[in-house]
């Protein structure tokens, strides 16, 4: 896309990448949805980290997947969002080049690792629902640990070809280190496709072979079956298939937009700025929305929740 350029390292990003001045009303609303966003995300992804690890219910094989997804929404409040503030506010990126790659290298690995544990999730799932009998099998809590471990190894290794292929740069009009989707156009459609719709799909069939299952349950289609799927059960799968739905809403326009400029070249142009940004600051503030879910839609987050900061406003005083 147009403003997406190689800047040599020994160059200013300053003063090489440049917006004029915004008015004031853009520069207010995309800080205050940042600032919100970090705000949000590392409180509540604490909350979810700790909760599994205080409460004998949450502390499931299959959670372990919860919590490494609220590690990869960490991951970005921490470093990459804290930076593209201070770009916002200074109107360029005066970090260097080195903490360019280096953010734009975590928001990478932030996201890839998220659609991967959310696949894993659903997975998990749909082994747990519809394969009740091999499930302790297949996710003892030893092979569990092993599949996040392989789901980090394997985030890693789709983040290194965007250092051969030179994709993260810093993009003015989201004042962010990021993949830049013209950069190399076959590499762009390879990424969407593998790190999204690929993913997408496969949780998509999971969850609706789950959704096939609990409806032939519920209407007695399955009677020896009915005992297999307890409200508790049902809530936790309803939680996760609320977390996949919105990373897909959030997440899909900025893919589409990137398939559809490296397929097209032409529609760069065409593609109003004002979406451009919007499709990025609403992917951004994904990362702050599973620990928001959770304590809405399951009881035993939000009661920990609850216990956690009441516990921590009696130690304050």
């Amino acid at each position: 896309m147009n403003g997406n350029r190689i800047l040599p390292k020994n160059l200013s990003i300053e003063e090489g990448e440049r917006l004029p001045d915004r008015r004031l009303w853009v520069i207010s609303t995309l800080a205050s949805v940042l600032i919100f966003t970090i705000l949000v995300d590392i409180l509540g992804n604490l909350l979810v980290i700790v909760s599994v690890f205080r409460n004998k219910k949450l502390r499931k094989a299959g959670n372990a997947f919860v919590v490494s997804l609220a590690i990869a929404d960490l991951l970005v409040a921490i470093y990459p969002y804290p930076l593209i503030l201070i770009a916002i506010f200074r109107n360029g990126w005066v970090l260097g080049y080195i903490h360019c790659q280096i953010s734009g290298f975590l928001m990478g690995l932030s996201v890839i690792g998220s659609i991967f544990n959310i696949t894993s999730i659903a997975i998990n799932r749909y082994c747990y629902i519809c394969h009740g009998s091999k499930y302790d099998k297949i996710f003892s809590n030893r092979s569990t640990a092993c599949f996040v471990v392989l789901v980090w190894v394997l985030t890693c290794l789709a983040i290194v070809p965007n250092f051969f292929v030179e994709s993260l740069q810093y993009d003015p009009r989201i004042y962010s280190c990021t993949f830049a989707q013209s950069a190399n156009s076959f590499y762009t459609v390879i990424v969407v496709v593998i790190h999204f719709i690929l993913p997408i799909s496969i949780v998509s069939y999971c969850y609706l072979r789950i959704w096939i299952f609990v409806i032939q349950v519920r209407r007695r289609v399955k009677p020896d079956s009915r005992s297999k799927i307890n409200p508790h059960d049902f809530r936790n799968f309803l939680t996760m298939f609320v977390v996949f739905v919105l990373f897909a809403v959030c997440w899909a326009p900025l893919n589409f937009i990137g398939l559809a400029v490296a397929i097209y070249p032409h529609l760069a142009s065409m593609i109003p700025e004002q979406l451009f940004i919007a499709s990025y600051f609403m992917a951004y503030f994904n990362s702050c929305l599973n620990a928001i879910i959770y304590g809405v839609l399951n009881h035993n987050f939000r009661r920990e929740y609850k216990q956690i900061i009441m516990e921590m406003t009696k130690l304050s005083c």
